[in-house]
């Protein structure tokens, strides 16, 4: 195989720095085309000696220079001359062939001059477009991550392939140009903006935008901390709140990280359209409005929430991620998941009164069990070689990368203590030491930290513990036996019948720290290191393994220990607690068929008696399955009338503690709470909620200036509102959609113009989502899937991807994180045989153009629809039974 046609660079040539002049022009040319052009001088040395200079570069038009592509020059010899030079579209490099070798050791500069399009595209150096007083505005902008910087200047894009970069922007007088950098200086006629020379870093970091945008700032430490949006937004402080915590987490980090912030600014930019919720590059972090702007007048508590933790992830990168840098993609979950674990800290450093490192649990450890159960899943890590193309390096960016990622890592940091996780020196150490992070250094070097902790025991090196968990896919399930006192383990698969193809040097055996109550009071950990183990014998004591859900797996138990926890559920559910672990891990359990699905539903019946947040959303997470596979069935009605009874407990608890609606509850989890019981109340049919929602909808439509419905229930109010209404009410929508000034607002009457039940506009609203005037490109394929949730909208929005796939796919999914979302979000319904099949089908009818970023989601929903049908034909006959009896 020739260099050129694999997807990794040779290793024979090392970047220093790169010159890079770009010019956005932000109107269209005479083809009607939006266009930017550049050059680059790349300096770089001769590590190996070669004949061959191989870069990357994509979709750029690169000027001749005597009849080749780039000019090489040299520091301190003659260069060799070119011989010949050609662009690989397949592998996006542009080669140079030369006469003679490179001298190993010597620094050369390639000089480019090259062309492109600011497309819409959402990749590399693109436009995105918003209106501003009846006026289309223009914004350069770019999302380098993880193979797009090749399509904004010719470059050595690898992670590990660090370098220094010295960019200047040129652009009109009206706009304002960032970069990584703080500006330098600034050159009038047409405006030229230097940047100071960044920190050595990866391509995938760097960012470029022009824009006519306003900021607001403050400075902590010597470090400029700026917000950036419309002006619009800044002017209605919707970046106030951005701002206000920005300074505390980066405290927080700084001492996590006992390491000062290593930068001279921190700029942070909201932009009307954007891809991914956020992105880490250094010094400028590009967010989607809904990731930075919080409107305290009509935004939630859960937009404030998802802009803290947003900005808590994207900053703990600011070290780990960009001042040390995974080398290669395999090693992604490294930098994804210590983010995603760290993110609670510095919100909740933030935010100290909302407890949020409890929601981890429901966010992170609950949802990514649901995808690492399956036999189709991959490990955290895996070998360099099975992460080549540009669409492998995309699949990495998973919820296993993230939440498995976040989750092994909270274990590791609770069976060692937090402050030894966090020892101070061990990341210090890390950050000051290397440029790059790998599984195994990081392991070694908190291994030290092990050893210098006096009175700290582990059962085996780190090393021994960690691979376990980071080089095998999925996770187990613990039985345990307080008649015997035994333990037990095995891989847990949510299909029993499934087939696990991928081999394990470990066997599918963790090493696994188990916290433990017998009453009410904490033993000693114990470690299970083999298949079975002997420890907790109890008599007639209730026993609860894994505490706080603090270990990244599921506890199983003899009968009579599930009948002692279900017995004290219903008369004292307070002593314990992991209610919503319990809740949990018998739903999945019994998917499963390791304990039958009737005692999973018994640890439903004390909810009556429940108020608090994350048992409800657990169970409300786990009975929805059920609802999934049964409301086209007879089934349905029996578990309405279950659900409603259920639930009618939790709507008046509210109605009562917010005055007939009339108040805010106090209490964060609280607010959300208040959600769940209006919204399953509506669902259910309970007295009273939907004329609630109507009347309130119906007082916004006669008065559109005033909104009379609290921004924490508007999403449930919308939708509900639009499900029971008509046209008129969908109209309605639109309109305010169209007229929105804040995202999370226009986010949320998108969401809910999904939820009617008529299939005309349904049908209408699946056309508009590939027409970017109607619905922005990044919005498309998750309106999609809102649509795909409704009963009324699956079938539709199935045909409708279907007909389409190859337009869709062109435009929309080669690459995208949101594409794998678009396929698990229509199929989560499956679950007949037809449906099975036609999933097939489907998957054979597009075999030549494939499914790229969505290549495992794809497999993932035929082993989830063959577990559906199953699980429907096993259950069906005891659930109905069950439900029925229950709400009699």
């Amino acid at each position: 195989m020739k260099p050129w046609d694999r997807y990794r660079l040779p290793d024979s040539l090392l970047p220093l720095s790169y010159n890079l002049t770009l010019w956005p022009r932000l109107e269209p040319n005479a083809d009607g085309l939006y266009i930017f052009t550049g050059q680059s001088y790349v300096i770089f040395q001769c590590v190996k000696s070669t004949d061959l200079v191989i870069i990357h570069s994509n979709k750029l038009n690169l000027t001749s220079f005597n009849g080749h592509l780039a000019q090489l020059t040299a520091e301190h010899h003659s260069e060799p001359a070119v011989e010949k030079s050609w662009l690989v579209p397949k592998t996006h490099y542009l080669v140079l062939q030369l006469q003679s070798s490179l001298i190993v050791g010597e620094t050369y500069v390639l000089h480019t001059r090259f062309q492109g399009e600011l497309a819409d595209d959402l990749e590399g150096f693109y436009r995105s477009e918003y209106t501003e007083n009846g006026v289309k505005k223009i914004v350069a902008t770019s999302q380098m991550q993880a193979t797009y910087a090749r399509k904004a200047f010719p470059c050595f894009d690898e992670p590990a392939m660090k370098a220094v970069f010295n960019v200047t922007i040129i652009h009109s007088r009206d706009t304002v140009a960032l970069s990584n950098g703080r500006e330098t200086g600034q050159f009038e006629s047409v405006r030229i903006t230097k940047f100071e020379p960044t920190a050595r870093m990866s391509t995938y970091l760097l960012a470029f935008i022009v824009c006519d945008f306003a900021d607001i700032q403050s400075i902590q430490k010597n470090v400029s901390i700026r917000i950036w949006a419309r002006r619009k937004a800044i002017d209605a402080r919707q970046g106030d709140y951005a701002l206000n915590v920005t300074g505390p987490i980066l405290e927080f980090y700084e001492r996590y990280y006992n390491a000062a912030y290593p930068l001279s600014k921190s700029d942070q930019i909201a932009l009307p359209d954007f891809n991914a919720g956020a992105m880490e590059n250094w010094g400028l972090v590009t967010y989607r409005e809904t990731a930075l702007l919080y409107d305290p007048i009509i935004s939630s508590t859960g937009n404030k929430e998802r802009v803290i933790t947003v900005i808590s992830h994207e900053l703990a990168h600011m070290w780990f991620g960009n001042l040390v840098t995974v080398r290669w993609w395999n090693d992604l979950w490294l930098n994804e998941g210590f983010a995603s674990y760290v993110e609670y800290l510095g919100a909740d450093h933030a935010e100290p009164t909302w407890n949020i490192k409890d929601h981890m649990v429901l966010y992170d450890v609950h949802r990514v069990f649901g995808v690492d159960a399956l036999a189709s899943s991959h490990p955290l890590s895996c070998d360099e070689d099975e992460v080549r193309t540009p669409a492998q390096i995309s699949e990495m960016f998973s919820t296993i990368s993230y939440s498995k990622g976040a989750a092994v890592l909270r274990m590791l940091s609770e069976f060692l203590s937090e402050p030894v996780f966090a020892k101070g020196n061990m990341l210090k150490y890390l950050l000051s030491h290397f440029f790059y992070i790998y599984c195994t250094l990081l392991l070694s070097v908190m291994f030290q930290a092990v050893q210098s902790t006096p009175g700290l025991e582990i059962p085996h090196t780190i090393h021994d513990i960690m691979n376990r968990w980071t080089l095998q896919m999925g996770f187990p399930v613990v039985t345990i036996d307080t008649r015997t006192g035994s333990i037990s383990q095995r891989h847990f698969l949510l299909d029993p019948d499934s087939i696990v193809e991928r081999p394990s040097q470990y066997n599918y055996t963790w090493f696994v720290p188990i916290k433990w109550m017998k009453s009410g009071v904490h033993q000693q950990q114990f470690w299970l290191l083999q298949q079975t183990g002997l420890s907790f014998v109890s008599g007639n004591e209730w026993v609860l393994a894994n505490t706080n859900v603090s270990g990244y797996f599921r506890v199983n138990y003899d009968p009579g220990n599930w009948d002692r926890l279900i017995m004290l559920l219903n008369s004292n559910h307070r002593v314990i607690i992991n209610r919503a672990q319990i809740i949990d891990d018998a739903f999945n359990l019994a998917r499963a068929k390791i304990i039958n699905t009737t005692l999973a539903l018994k640890t439903t019946k004390y909810l009556s008696k429940e108020t608090g947040y994350i048992p409800w959303e657990s169970a409300l997470r786990n009975l929805n399955y059920y609802i999934l596979m049964f409301d086209r069935t007879e089934v349905y009605g029996a578990l309405k009338g279950y659900l409603k009874k259920q639930i009618l407990p939790l709507y008046e608890h509210f109605k009562v503690m917010t005055e007939d609606w009339n108040k805010v509850p106090a209490g964060h989890s609280d607010q959300y709470n208040q959600i769940n019981a209006i919204s399953m109340g509506c669902k259910m049919g309970v007295e009273g909620c939907r004329e609630l929602i109507k009347n309130w909808f119906r007082q916004w439509m006669e008065n559109p200036a005033h909104n009379p419905i609290h921004p924490n229930l508007k999403s449930t109010v919308y939708c509900y509102a639009v499900a029971f209404g008509g046209h008129e009410e969908w109209d309605f929508a639109w309109r305010m959609f169209k007229n929105a000034t804040v995202a999370s607002e226009a986010s949320r009457l998108r969401e809910a113009m999904a939820c009617t039940q008529a299939p005309w506009l349904l049908n209408r609203y699946l056309e508009y989502t590939l027409d970017p005037s109607k619905i922005r490109k990044q919005d498309a394929t998750s309106t999609i899937q809102s649509i795909a949730r409704n009963i009324v909208g699956m079938p539709l929005a199935w045909d409708f991807v279907r007909a389409r796939w190859r337009y869709i796919f062109e435009q929309y999914g080669r690459g995208s994180f949101s594409f794998a979302g678009l396929i698990h979000g229509i199929t989560r319904r499956f679950s007949t045989e037809f449906e099975l099949e036609e999933l097939k089908k489907f998957k054979a009818d597009h075999h030549d153009i494939g499914f790229g970023s969505a290549t495992l989601a794809m497999e993932q929903a035929i082993e989830k629809t063959t577990a559906n049908i199953k699980w429907v034909a096993e259950n069906k006959a005891p659930v109905m039974q069950w439900f029925s009896d229950e709400s009699a």
